[in-house]
Protein backbone atom coordinates (compact mmCIF):
# COMPACT_ATOMS: atom_id res chain seq x y z
CA UNK A 1 0.00 0.00 0.00
CA UNK A 2 1.86 3.02 -1.34
CA UNK A 3 2.39 5.80 1.10
CA UNK A 4 0.18 4.44 4.28
CA UNK A 5 0.48 2.32 7.29
CA UNK A 6 -0.81 -1.14 7.78
CA UNK A 7 -3.68 -2.00 10.60
CA UNK A 8 -1.66 -3.75 13.08
CA UNK A 9 -3.13 -6.11 15.47
CA UNK A 10 -2.75 -3.41 18.28
CA UNK A 11 -5.11 -1.09 15.91
CA UNK A 12 -7.47 -4.16 15.04
CA UNK A 13 -7.85 -4.94 19.51
CA UNK A 14 -8.59 -1.20 19.87
CA UNK A 15 -11.17 -1.21 16.82
CA UNK A 16 -12.55 -4.28 18.13
CA UNK A 17 -12.19 -2.82 21.76
CA UNK A 18 -13.96 0.37 20.47
CA UNK A 19 -17.16 -1.52 18.72
CA UNK A 20 -17.36 -3.96 21.82
CA UNK A 21 -16.34 -6.91 20.08
CA UNK A 22 -14.88 -10.30 21.06
CA UNK A 23 -12.13 -11.51 18.95
CA UNK A 24 -10.18 -14.72 19.25
CA UNK A 25 -6.77 -15.09 18.87
CA UNK A 26 -7.48 -16.73 15.40
CA UNK A 27 -9.92 -14.08 14.18
CA UNK A 28 -7.40 -11.34 14.82
CA UNK A 29 -5.07 -11.66 12.04
CA UNK A 30 -7.95 -12.45 9.52
CA UNK A 31 -9.30 -9.11 10.50
CA UNK A 32 -5.89 -7.15 10.34
CA UNK A 33 -5.81 -9.03 6.74
CA UNK A 34 -9.01 -7.99 5.53
CA UNK A 35 -8.73 -4.30 6.66
CA UNK A 36 -5.65 -4.27 4.90
CA UNK A 37 -7.28 -5.26 2.09
CA UNK A 38 -10.26 -3.04 2.69
CA UNK A 39 -7.73 0.45 2.95
CA UNK A 40 -5.88 -0.94 -0.57
CA UNK A 41 -9.07 -0.71 -2.47
CA UNK A 42 -9.96 2.54 -0.96
CA UNK A 43 -5.73 3.99 -1.86
CA UNK A 44 -6.66 2.58 -5.43
CA UNK A 45 -10.32 4.80 -5.64
CA UNK A 46 -8.81 7.87 -4.54
CA UNK A 47 -5.83 7.43 -7.15
CA UNK A 48 -9.09 7.91 -9.59
CA UNK A 49 -9.78 11.27 -11.42
CA UNK A 50 -12.89 12.14 -9.80
CA UNK A 51 -12.94 16.18 -10.85
CA UNK A 52 -15.22 15.72 -13.53
CA UNK A 53 -17.90 13.20 -12.07
CA UNK A 54 -20.83 15.09 -10.29
CA UNK A 55 -21.55 14.74 -6.77
CA UNK A 56 -24.45 12.52 -5.92
CA UNK A 57 -27.89 14.14 -4.43
CA UNK A 58 -27.50 14.29 -0.74
CA UNK A 59 -29.99 13.00 1.36
CA UNK A 60 -31.95 16.33 2.88
CA UNK A 61 -32.07 17.04 -1.20
CA UNK A 62 -34.19 14.12 -1.53
CA UNK A 63 -37.50 13.70 -0.43
CA UNK A 64 -40.25 11.83 -1.55
CA UNK A 65 -38.42 11.15 -4.37
CA UNK A 66 -38.22 14.92 -5.10
CA UNK A 67 -35.01 16.50 -5.90
CA UNK A 68 -34.51 20.05 -4.18
CA UNK A 69 -31.81 21.65 -5.81
CA UNK A 70 -32.87 25.29 -4.73
CA UNK A 71 -32.25 25.40 -0.94
CA UNK A 72 -36.25 24.90 -0.46
CA UNK A 73 -37.63 23.53 3.03
CA UNK A 74 -40.44 21.16 4.09
CA UNK A 75 -41.43 23.80 6.32
CA UNK A 76 -40.12 27.40 8.03
CA UNK A 77 -37.57 26.49 10.84
CA UNK A 78 -39.77 28.70 13.58
CA UNK A 79 -38.69 28.44 17.60
CA UNK A 80 -42.45 27.21 19.11
CA UNK A 81 -43.27 26.26 22.71
CA UNK A 82 -41.99 22.81 23.79
CA UNK A 83 -43.81 20.63 26.34
CA UNK A 84 -43.48 21.84 29.92
CA UNK A 85 -41.00 19.92 31.71
CA UNK A 86 -42.81 19.47 34.98
CA UNK A 87 -45.57 18.10 33.37
CA UNK A 88 -43.17 15.50 31.06
CA UNK A 89 -41.44 14.78 34.52
CA UNK A 90 -44.89 14.05 36.22
CA UNK A 91 -45.48 11.64 33.74
CA UNK A 92 -42.00 10.03 34.04
CA UNK A 93 -41.82 6.28 35.40
CA UNK A 94 -38.82 7.25 37.16
CA UNK A 95 -36.47 10.59 37.39
CA UNK A 96 -34.28 12.87 39.03
CA UNK A 97 -36.32 15.83 38.64
CA UNK A 98 -34.09 16.74 35.85
CA UNK A 99 -33.70 14.10 33.82
CA UNK A 100 -35.25 10.31 32.83
CA UNK A 101 -33.80 8.08 34.63
CA UNK A 102 -33.35 4.35 32.52
CA UNK A 103 -32.03 0.97 33.25
CA UNK A 104 -28.26 0.24 32.41
CA UNK A 105 -28.24 -1.70 28.91
CA UNK A 106 -24.80 -1.28 27.86
CA UNK A 107 -22.50 -3.37 30.04
CA UNK A 108 -18.46 -4.12 29.75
Amino acid sequence: MSGQSEVTIEDVRRVAELANLELTAEEEPRMQRDLNSILGYITQLNELDTSKVPPMAQVGEVVAGTVYTRGETLREDVVQPSVDRALVMAAAPETDGRFFKVPKVIER
